[in-house]
């Protein structure tokens, strides 16, 4: 029986390595090694970087909403806290739209909250 020979699969893992780091500069993106060892990082700082957008999309809308229920004489957590109280289920990217396109809709949403706390 013949002996198979890994050269074809090894230059096809190689090659699509190279392939994730074209653009990177100099020899990262020429070398093997120095390319992989480059993917490999990117590809961490990517994995964080994913958790972080969530993050930080939540500090943009508590930070809106908390603009949004100031002119009302409330801040976020008491506006929070009404709005469980009152069995209102919205999460805060769906509050922080409301806050902007429909202003008067999310006013009765802020007076209900402020009714529930009392």
């Amino acid at each position: 029986m013949a002996r198979v020979k890994g050269a074809m699969m090894t230059r096809k893992r190689r090659n699509a390595t190279l392939k994730l780091a074209k653009g990177y500069w100099g020899s990262k993106s020429k070398h093997f090694k120095m390319a992989k060892q480059a993917v490999m990082k990117s590809g961490n700082y990517a994995f964080v970087g994913r958790k972080l957008k969530k993050r930080d999309y939540r500090r943009l809308w508590i930070t809106r909403i908390s603009a949004a229920v100031a002119p009302y004489g409330l801040n976020y957590s008491k506006f929070m806290n009404g709005i469980k109280k009152a069995g209102i289920e919205l999460n805060r990217k769906s509050l922080s739209e409301m806050a902007i396109q429909d202003p008067a809709a999310f006013g009765a949403l802020v007076e209900q909250a402020k009714a529930s706390l009392n």
